[in-house]
């Protein structure tokens, strides 16, 4: 990267901890470190509620995604907005009723100790493996890409979170957010922007994206019913509704962000801003991959994304057969130009028989590009059996590295990194809010001064962050970030959700059961996940996209509650 790059690299990390450090140096009780003091408008509310969940592997995977497979994984939001509207008119109310810290608090009123603790439990799990991913996921990348060592950038990334965090507490995650978001948007327009002047030096852009339709990128929508089939409109609107209700209803990185506002309007208001806006941002964020794609259509890209990968291979036994490779995807690139030339004009013909002959020429080219780099992931599989060769995660950042100007570089770059830390700043502050408030404050210091709760609550913030940064110093890069995320939230999500759905809306049940069927049904999903990863006998036979583990866990949690409710002795006491 060039000085300037730099520059506003580092001036905006830096200015960003400033300014959330400065903001709220005067938090000195535990209801501004933990709740902002509920000041919070809707807008802060509603950009931290988003800041939390697009973390950094959001604009690192999603465009790779583009890339890749189009616009249908936008199909995995479709239940978010329905989501949101329950626990804005139901679960919200409930939460500033009882003045909670978290949300696992009500559950021991509801039901009894030993369930809010499970509870609370599954989150600290969940939550603090995935507060270490979102630290390692860009960093990896960010290393590779900018030449840094991948330790130094974990723990670049780490201590700076952990800085304004301890320092502001909530309210210093919500108003650095606000600021992060905007640095977010800003530099993933201009992205989009330049792109598609880009594109236009060569062709308009209806033919481009008539170009990445017939490459199968702008389809949207799959009716298909099939557990097989990931990302459908089906599973979008079951599993993501019920994953949803689950991570901005029960997770507390998401409930500490909108038990800040001022009252129950500004918090439902801020939801609201998140259900008309997500599915479109996260649209547009796939549409900025599809660009990409155009563009490598006229500019030949590398044939595997992450170079420093290839660079290994040199100087080995391999190196003779990645140049063989090499040369067929440079012919293979060749001839994609010529039919992709051939399929334009024959677009600007209006003849149907010669454009379908003209698009199959197109399509069959791309497959064969696509066989190219399977042979090369093959071949970096062979050399290490351990690498993980998914390379999408390095689509965007290459682009911007080798095609930006001067200056959006280091803006894009400070973009991911800026989503690292919201993020993973509202992961610490909700890890420590729940350990010190359903575990010490409960279980071991009932009677702790304010002051002795606040010292804690920060202490247990670099713990969390400390934790998180070792977590990603020891991690694997796995295929697909942004899944990878989702498929960890999943394992815990629906069975959190389930304990939930009865405490909301099954006022009959009582006591201890909820624990046990919690408990089962937790046992359940792993048992599945597993046996599909390890291919065990019977079990592992069955396929279960992710997704589909919310509906399964809430469901399950629900049903046995029911039967152990039957069974009890005393179903008006079970």
């Amino acid at each position: 990267m060039s000085t300037i790059d730099w520059i506003v690299l580092f001036g905006t990390l830096f200015a960003i901890v400033a300014y959330g450090t400065w903001r709220t140096r005067q938090s000195r009780n535990l209801d501004d470190y933990l709740r902002g003091g509920n000041e919070m408008k809707w807008l802060t509310i509603g950009l931290s509620v988003m800041a939390t969940q697009a973390s950094a592997i959001t604009f690192l995977s999603a465009p790779g995604l583009g890339y890749e497979s189009g616009l249908r994984f936008v199909q995995f939001y479709f239940g978010l907005p329905i989501a949101l509207v329950i626990i804005s008119a139901f679960i919200i109310p409930i939460y500033y009723r009882l003045k909670v810290y978290t949300a696992y608090e009500y559950l021991e009123s509801r039901f009894d100790l030993k369930t809010r603790l499970l509870a609370a439990f599954l989150f600290l799990v969940q939550r603090g493996l995935a507060a270490g991913l979102t630290i390692f996921a860009p960093a990896i990348i960010l290393s590779t890409i900018l030449g840094w060592n991948l330790q130094f950038t974990n723990l670049f990334v780490g201590f700076l979170v952990i800085v304004y965090t301890v320092t502001g507490g909530s309210k210093a995650v919500s108003i650095t957010q606000k600021l992060q978001m905007g640095i977010i948007l800003l530099g993933m327009a201009l992205a989009f922007i330049i792109l598609a002047i880009r594109i236009q030096d060569h062709v308009d852009l209806g033919t481009a994206f008539k170009l990445a339709g017939s490459a199968g990128r702008m389809e949207i929508l799959d009716f298909n019913f099939d557990l097989n089939e990931r990302y459908t409109v089906w599973s979008g609107l079951t599993g993501g509704l019920f994953l949803a209700l689950s991570y901005f209803g029960t997770d507390q990185s998401q409930v500490q962000r909108y038990l800040t506002g001022k009252n129950i309007r500004e918090s439902r208001l801020g939801l609201m801003f998140n259900a008309m806006l997500k599915i479109p941002m996260q649209l547009f964020i796939l549409l900025t991959g599809v660009l990409v794609f155009v563009f490598y259509l006229y500019i030949k890209p590398p044939v595997f994304f992450n170079e420093v990968a290839l660079e290994g291979l040199e100087n080995t036994e391999y190196e003779t057969e990645l140049n063989e490779i090499k040369a067929r995807y440079d012919l293979n690139y060749s001839e994609l130009q010529s039919s992709r030339s051939e399929f334009e004009l024959a677009l600007a013909s209006d003849n149907f028989r010669s454009e379908r002959i003209a698009r199959d020429l197109f399509v069959k080219r791309l497959e064969e590009d696509r066989e190219i780099r399977d042979e090369v992931k093959g071949l970096l599989l062979t050399a290490d059996p351990k690498f993980k060769v998914k390379d999408t995660n390095y689509v965007f950042l290459n682009f911007v590295m080798d095609f930006m100007p001067i200056g959006i570089v280091g803006l894009i770059i400070a973009l991911i990194f800026s989503a690292a830390m919201s993020s993973t700043s509202s992961e610490l502050n909700a890890l420590a809010t729940t350990t010190s408030v359903d575990f010490y404050n409960r279980l071991f210091r009932r009677d702790a001064s304010e002051r002795e709760r606040l010292f804690v609550s920060k202490l247990l913030t670099v713990f969390w962050g400390l934790l998180a940064i070792s977590f990603a110093l020891v991690a694997n890069l796995f295929d697909n970030l942004i899944e990878m995320v989702n498929v960890l939230g999943s394992l815990f999500y629906g069975t959190i959700l389930g304990i939930f759905m009865v405490a909301f809306f099954f006022k009959r049940i009582k006591g201890g059961g909820v624990f046990y069927a919690a408990l089962i049904a937790e046992t359940v999903i792993l048992l599945i996940h597993f046996a599909q990863v390890y291919h065990w006998p019977l079990i592992g036979e069955l396929q279960v996209e992710y997704l589909w583990y919310n509906v399964i866990g809430c469901a399950l949690v629900v049903l046995l509650v029911h039967i152990f409710h039957w069974l009890s002795p005393n179903p008006k006491g079970a």
